[in-house]
């Protein structure tokens, strides 16, 4: 994206020795491993399970939609409870006991998928299984990379770990397909649920000191951390900001924009304009970690503005190789946008509490995302695509112009505002 004056010519902490690079940091290189093999498996498990679930003898799509929500509903009802939880325990342990449960019900889908021989109750079953295990894992991998790497180190882990992540999504997904077609869905989730099983291999290797044991009760760590959260303009005023936009894109990207290909175009237009967003995301996660503004939360609410434009696009109905290229912009934008705002979050908020702040994060993007999901279909049908269209592109770029509006994001400076403990050796 482009610099602007905010971000041009000097930057904010100037180091007189070099920082230690990544490599030198082992325990960080695990979990950097660790993730990359996860979010690959998340690939394969986008395309295997729906394509499993509608292999299966008297299936319905409307069955499909089910076994899904049953694995979105529980991140959105347990991500809360995932931030206390990922406070109070050894955050590598729980993230390895997140892997595990993940692999284990992904092996049961596996078997009955293969077998086709698959309840209905036992698959949505699983599947909340899953989705559990996720809300668990967030929290608590965002509060764990404080306690991995050198704060001089944060925005280059956050970067190395959102571009290991969005390229293993993006191989993931291509290999879903391939694998689904020649050996069946059954075994794509086999190998989604090795993903996990490996990852929780890998985090036994990510050392974390105990945490101290905590005289409170987990409610009161929830109203705690909701203080933390709604203390500090900047942060409710952009969760907010992200959680409309990303409503918008996953409308866009789930429903809209497959109906806007489905009688010219198709899906091999549709998959290139997805894959442009999935390229553009890992370049922009590689740029984060060049990219140092001195008001790096007015840039990430900049950096929203351009999901903006392929929806207009869309609804104009303008060449395809336009927007191509407006979907490329956009997964740069936003990865730059993630790598601000995580490393924002970890100088600015205690680490005793970041995981729990972390989760009203996900709470609100979830819950919407959601939300954009279930609301573009019928307001499509009731009005018309090309207005579903607008009023996304449009919501995008009015939560934006408010988000800036609010003096802390235009002029919160970056670096910390609290005592950082130590560093697990």
């Amino acid at each position: 994206m482009p610099r602007s004056p905010e971000n041009s010519g000097s930057t904010t902490g100037l180091q007189a020795s070099p920082p230690r690079p990544l490599t030198a940091e082992p325990s960080f290189l695990y979990f950097l491993v660790a993730r990359t093999v996860s979010v690959f498996g998340n690939g394969l498990a986008r395309v295997a399970l729906a394509f499993g679930v509608l292999s299966l003898p008297g299936s319905t799509p409307g069955q499909l939609s089910l076994v899904l929500a049953c694995q979105a509903i529980p991140q959105v009802c347990f991500i809360l409870i995932g931030g206390v939880v990922a406070d109070r325990v050894r955050r590598s342990r729980l993230i390895l006991a997140a892997e595990y449960t993940a692999g284990i019900a992904f092996t049961f889908l596996a078997v009955l998928i293969t077998a086709e021989s698959a309840p209905l109750v036992l698959l949505c079953f699983l599947a909340a299984v899953a989705g559990t295990a996720s809300a668990l894992l967030y929290p608590a991998m965002d509060g764990l990379i404080p306690q991995l790497v050198p704060e001089d180190s944060l925005q280059r882990a956050n970067s190395a770990l959102r571009t290991g992540s969005n390229t293993a999504n993006l191989v993931g997904l291509a290999a879903a397909g391939a694998i689904v077609g020649f050996f069946g869905a059954g075994w794509a989730l086999a190998l989604n649920a090795l993903t996990f099983f490996a990852s929780g291999l890998l985090m036994h290797k990510v050392p974390v000191a105990p945490r101290p044991r905590r005289a409170t009760s987990g409610w009161q760590d929830l109203r705690e951390g909701q203080r933390e959260f709604m203390s500090r303009q900047w942060l409710w005023v952009l969760t907010a900001q992200y959680a409309l936009v990303m409503a918008a894109v996953n409308a866009t990207v789930g429903v809209l924009g497959p109906l806007r290909f489905q009688d010219s175009g198709g899906a091999q237009t549709w998959s290139a304009l997805v894959g442009a967003q999935a390229v553009g995301s890992i370049v922009g996660a590689a740029l984060g970690a060049r990219f140092r503004p001195r008001r790096p939360l007015l840039i990430a609410s900049l950096a929203a503005l351009p999901a903006a434009l392929p929806m207009a696009l869309l609804a104009a109905r303008a060449p395809a190789w336009l927007t191509i290229a407006a979907m490329f912009f956009t997964g740069l934008s936003i990865s730059v946008y993630g790598v601000l705002w995580s490393t924002t979050l970890q100088h600015k908020i205690p680490e005793e509490s970041l995981s729990r702040v972390s989760s009203y994060d996900w709470f609100g993007s979830l819950s919407l995302a959601s939300l954009g999901l279930l609301v573009a279909g019928p307001a499509a049908e009731a009005t018309s695509l090309a207005t579903t269209l607008t009023v996304c592109s449009l919501s995008v770029v009015l939560a934006t112009a408010l988000s800036i509006s609010f003096p802390q994001v235009r002029t919160l400076p970056p670096g910390r505002d609290h005592e950082r403990p130590r560093r697990n050796p």
